[in-house]
């Protein structure tokens, strides 16, 4: 029975994917520890530190369901103890006396911490197609829509137009900075354990450092400059990273829900004949999905926020920080991908609503283009004072309900200095968007290359 949402048979798909919470399940957990254990077997048998029959029958036996889970988890219940009732579960089932070198000369830790970064292995590989199919999506978005325009608002309050595909351009190379942050930090995270009971490789010393290249190398991990049991800034850094993914996702989400209040529906979630918005109120088309990734985000900062705990450890061993991060870890990337793959949805099948887009453009009656006007007016009179002269204009059409042109036209300096067909090109907010179009070109170049 499922007591948390991301497993909840309700609840689990508006939290996570199946995908990503099979790297996390028990049974992905288990076959990491015993990856683990039969690559250090393999590596000292390569050297002779055990013999190489032990190290062939402990390979042969080092698959999860083999190992009887039920007797385990009493024996972890007995024993408060992870990673001795996998050692004995390990042993029962091995031929001979192979069982008696399973473990030589690792440490608990060792065996834990790498088995969790090989699941963090999996989970980057997922995460990083799921930013590619993002930036994809965004990608063709910004260019379909590069020249549609709408307001770009500042405090809420309408600025100036922008193009909706400058908007998109900006969530994608939000995301083009997430997924080169996410490459740089693979070489620091994915990085195996192999120290012994204090990171000393006492048991081992003959032979420790090479029997911890050989056995990263089999497990496709990078082989650690010294024992990392206390320095876990490593798994701080990554939560960091996808603390900020699910951001960004949050961002998005939190715009798609303010363009698609009923007064503005500049945009809109996906939504097909069937989708309920309210349970009493039935014209409601409530964007659930958008408030689901806005969750989700939050969540994930709270877990960004525990493992920077983690980076204060005591001496050469604290689980104090390890219990957090056998919860954390998984839910930070079972909810990140969850926020991600949502997103994935609301971006494939998102609305666009052009003709609103320029109504609420329209909307102030050519306020929004007093910047237009002042520097116009400003190349004779000065900036300064035509900013006091247009902002004297704007709010007194403001006050009087009446059209920005004609209060402009009836002011002495304005008539002085401007026509009614330069008023006329200065309100025209498809002439005043700058470098709008130039720059989703940029972005999308970039995310091409």
């Amino acid at each position: 029975m499922a007591s948390h949402v991301t497993d909840s048979l309700f609840f689990k798909d508006l939290y996570g994917t199946e995908e990503m919470r099979a790297v996390f399940s028990d049974e992905a957990l288990l076959q990491r520890w015993l990856d683990v254990e039969v690559a250090l077997a393999q590596a000292e048998a390569e050297i002779g530190v055990i013999p190489r029959q032990a190290a062939e029958e402990i390979a042969r036996k080092g698959r999860a369901e083999l190992i009887d889970t039920a007797w385990m988890k009493s024996e972890i219940d007995y024993t408060l103890h992870p990673i001795v009732p996998l050692i004995r579960a390990f042993k029962a089932i091995c031929d001979g006396d192979a069982g008696e070198y399973i473990h030589w000369g690792a440490t608990t830790q060792d065996i834990m911490d790498t088995a969790l970064v090989l699941q963090l292995k999996d989970a980057v590989a997922i995460l990083e197609r799921r930013l590619s199919a993002l930036s994809q999506v965004l990608s063709g978005l910004a260019r379909r829509h590069r020249d549609t325009l709408m307001p770009g608002r500042t405090h809420g309050q309408h600025a100036l137009p922008i193009t909706f595909g400058f908007k998109v351009a900006i969530w994608l190379d939000e995301f083009r900075r997430h997924t080169a942050r996410l490459r740089e930090c693979k070489s620091r995270l994915l990085v195996g354990q192999f120290g012994g009971a204090v990171g000393t490789l006492a048991g081992v010393a003959d032979h420790g450092f090479e029997i911890r290249r050989r056995m990263m190398d089999r497990l496709g991990l990078g082989v650690p400059v010294i024992s990392w049991h206390v320095a876990h800034d490593s798994f701080a850094e990554f939560a960091g990273v996808v603390a900020m993914m699910a951001g960004t996702c949050g961002k998005i989400s939190r715009e798609v829900i303010a363009l698609q209040k009923s007064e503005v529906m500049e945009l809109e979630e996906p939504w097909a004949e069937g989708k309920v918005g309210s349970s009493t109120m039935p014209h409601k088309r409530n964007p659930m999905l958008c408030e689901a990734i806005a969750a989700l985000a939050r969540l994930c900062f709270n877990h960004a926020r525990a493992a920077l705990d983690g980076l204060i450890q005591e001496h050469e061993r604290d689980w104090t920080i390890n219990h957090m991060e056998w919860a954390y870890l998984p839910e930070l990337c079972v909810m990140a991908d969850g926020a991600l793959a949502l997103t994935l949805r609301v971006l494939s099948d998102l609305r666009v609503y052009p003709e609103r887009m320029r109504a609420n453009l329209d909307a102030l009656d050519g306020l929004m283009m007093s910047e237009a006007v002042m520097f116009a007016l400003g190349q004779t009179v000065g900036r300064q004072t035509a900013h006091d002269v247009v902002y004297e204009c704007a709010m007194q059409a403001v006050a009087s309900r009446r059209a920005f042109r004609d209060v402009l036209a009836e002011h002495p300096v304005v008539r002085q200095h401007l026509s009614s067909e330069d008023l006329s090109r200065l309100l025209d907010p498809t002439l005043y968007i700058g470098l709008a179009r130039e720059m989703v070109d940029q972005v999308c170049r970039s995310a091409d290359a």
